[in-house]
């Protein structure tokens, strides 16, 4: 069952005041243009045709050849970019190996395509590359009984059902052919790419088992979408797994990420601009997770309330129709934590409508 193509909303405006970040690189680059950021190492920035319109990518030169992490979304646009990068920039040499910090379309959607142009190697971790594969394989399948009563016990109504039903299986949409083969990414292992050791550190909750890659001489930590900093990354629960927990693992791996990696680093995002304040940064999004707990748990003291009551708390105003399935996804992951905390509980009324009560 395809999530929703989305990383994250504004942080809202109750949470804790955002902390300082620095931003060294000024203005991002042009898409369709490479810009070298530290030695052999190259920011790209693609179009993606969702609310969050930009996505940065990176281009390191390997040796006989270049290595880029993360492609963009599977459009011409997007292919029309790479061409005039791979004429301006490759210098002859071939794309030798793709690697996806997570499975979501704007990271691999160009993957498949860019790997065979190439004849290049694709790398991901394992529940990435399966997962991935297997939302794929929904396109054009109606959408699951599952589905449709997990966001009816949400509280959506006909019309948001109805809109489920008609966008379900446009995940395949976005990502090109994946390849059928690829190479497994685990956490602690350690690649060469142009000669310096990039660690692999994976984090969990926004995705399965999403890799970041940290180069210590350089300074440098490709943070994927598991750190932003300006927006928090969508964790979500979704139909395939109803009683998952990701809020949970996603504050486990932020605390993961500041004990593992120094705070002097360059974070290189997937969205907005390269930062320095890796801990100060990773703090705020824990307090904010943290303080929007609260606020949840509050709210269902006072009264039993449905997922889809609790936007406003978690995000400081209404949610529109473009955004109900990954806000539902959010408010879902809060309240799994509190059940998993043993502050919460969940009760399915007859009309299959489910109400969150503290305990």
């Amino acid at each position: 069952m395809a999530p929703m193509s989305m990383d994250g909303l504004e942080d809202p405006p109750e949470r804790l005041a955002k902390p300082t970040l620095v931003y060294p690189l000024g203005e991002p680059p042009p898409a369709g243009v490479a810009r070298e950021i530290a030695p052999g190492v190259h920011w790209v920035r693609m179009p993606l045709p969702f609310a969050l319109q930009w996505i940065n990518l990176w281009l390191i030169e390997d040796g006989d050849g270049w290595t880029i992490v993360d492609t963009g979304v599977a459009t011409e646009t997007s292919r029309e970019h790479w061409r005039a990068i791979f004429d301006a920039t490759l210098n002859g040499k071939p794309v030798t190996r793709v690697i996806c910090t997570h499975m979501h379309p704007d990271h691999m959607g160009l993957a498949g395509w860019i790997c065979r142009k190439f004849d290049a190697s694709l790398w991901m971790s394992r529940l990435e590359y399966v997962t991935g594969r297997m939302l794929v394989a929904d396109t054009g399948r109606e959408a699951p009984e599952e589905g449709v009563r997990f966001y009816r016990a949400a509280g959506w109504d006909e019309n948001a059902l109805d809109s489920y039903k008609v966008r379900f299986g446009g995940f395949g949409k976005a990502v090109s052919r994946i390849p059928d083969a690829y190479r497994r990414l685990s956490d602690g292992d350690v690649i060469e790419i142009g000669g310096k050791s990039w660690r692999v550190i994976v984090g969990n909750g926004h995705s399965p088992e999403h890799a970041c890659l940290w180069q210590e001489e350089l300074k440098l930590f490709i943070s994927g979408d598991q750190v932003l900093p300006r927006i928090s990354s969508n964790v979500s629960v979704f139909p395939t797994e109803p009683e998952g927990d990701p809020l949970s693992d996603w504050i486990s791996s932020c605390k993961k990420l500041r004990a593992a990696v120094p705070n002097d680093v360059l974070v290189l995002p997937s969205h907005n601009e390269p930062f320095h304040g890796l801990h100060e940064r990773l703090d705020h999004l824990v307090d904010g997770h943290e303080r929007a707990l609260e606020r949840v748990l509050t709210r269902i003291r006072r009264e039993p309330k449905r997922a889809i009551d609790l936007f406003v708390a978690l995000f400081g105003r209404a949610i529109g129709p473009d955004l109900i399935g990954m806000a539902t996804g959010e408010a879902l992951a809060h309240l799994n934590c509190l059940i998993g905390r043993g502050l919460a509980r969940r009760v399915l009324a007859e009309d299959g409508v489910a109400r969150y009560e503290s305990t």
